[in-house]
């Protein structure tokens, strides 16, 4: 006689979001907590003097949720904060949202966040998330994607030379990008641990 069986954790999983029970509806409530992490440290936000970008934890909530989630989840989570903002939602910086700021000076870099997700993703799926020595320049390369979109759209949206578009959108992010980029590998670093040495036991 068969028998119902329960959802089994996978015994390898490939990214932190595998360890949580394939039930219905799990990816949606991921992509859901995903959405408001990154509302959330939007919100932490430091003004740079002379440029419209501010410094923000969003970069950081790309980077913990694309690992964390894998590429396809990741990526979706930008995806519906972008199309939330849309909707009018202040989930911006500054409790900011709708048309205007989406497309608005800042709005490459949001965009950026959707092929920076990916390639996050698709690389913590192959296990690059798991040690700070690989997740540092990883995280760091996924931000480079970040800023490879919102650089030249804040030069065309702004008016600006490219010269002015570094200055304003470039270069006063750089060490905080690095920073951000240690702080995601401490993080993932030591959830990965706490999984090994669960299986362990």
């Amino acid at each position: 006689m068969a028998t119902a069986s329960t959802p089994a954790l996978p015994s390898r999983p490939l990214v932190l979001a595998d360890l949580v029970p394939a039930v219905r509806a799990r990816d949606v409530g991921l992509v859901a907590l995903g959405v408001l992490l990154t509302a959330l440290l939007a919100q932490v936000a430091i003004p740079v003097p002379g440029s419209p970008v501010p410094i923000t934890g969003q970069t950081l909530a790309v980077v913990l949720t694309a690992a964390a989630l894998g590429p396809v989840r990741g990526t979706a989570v930008q995806v519906v904060y972008m199309l939330v903002a849309l909707a009018g939602l202040p989930v911006y910086a500054d409790m900011s949202g709708g048309v205007h700021v989406v497309f608005g000076a800042t709005g490459g870099y949001v965009i950026g966040f959707i092929p920076a997700a990916y390639l996050i993703g698709l690389a913590a799926k192959h296990g690059a998330d798991r040690t700070p020595w690989k997740a540092i320049p990883l995280f760091a390369a996924g931000q480079a994607v970040i800023f490879a979109v919102g650089v030249p759209w804040l030069a065309v949206t702004a008016h600006l030379t490219a010269k002015q578009a570094l200055d304003a959108g470039f270069y006063p992010f750089i060490l905080g990008g690095i920073v951000k980029a240690a702080v995601a590998a401490a993080v993932l670093g030591t959830a990965w641990t706490v999984v090994r040495r669960r299986d362990v036991h």
